[in-house]
């Protein structure tokens, strides 16, 4: 999941959720009526839309920021490698 969301195994609503969210970060001013309603058809409410939207646009911007400032990852942040420790 970590590296490819398309290779996890996941719900279809988590699958139409993680296509919106990949087209709203890769390419926002292609985003159409059609993508909200693909969320619909899985199943998703207006309010969820709407704050899966919000979410999805807080990440894109802060990221957007640390990339433009070069901020370093907080030392306690693990690597996807890793194992979790216990």
């Amino acid at each position: 999941m970590a590296t490819d969301w398309t290779k996890a195994n996941l719900s279809e609503p988590d699958k139409a959720l993680c296509r919106f969210a990949e087209k709203l970060t890769q390419s926002p001013a292609l985003m159409t009526e059609q993508d909200v309603i693909e969320l619909r058809t899985a199943g998703f409410e207006d309010v969820a839309i709407h704050d899966a939207t919000q979410v999805i646009g807080y990440f894109n911007y802060i990221n957007r920021v640390a990339d433009a400032l070069d901020v370093d990852v907080e030392d306690f942040v693990q690597d996807w490698d890793e194992p979790n420790p216990k």
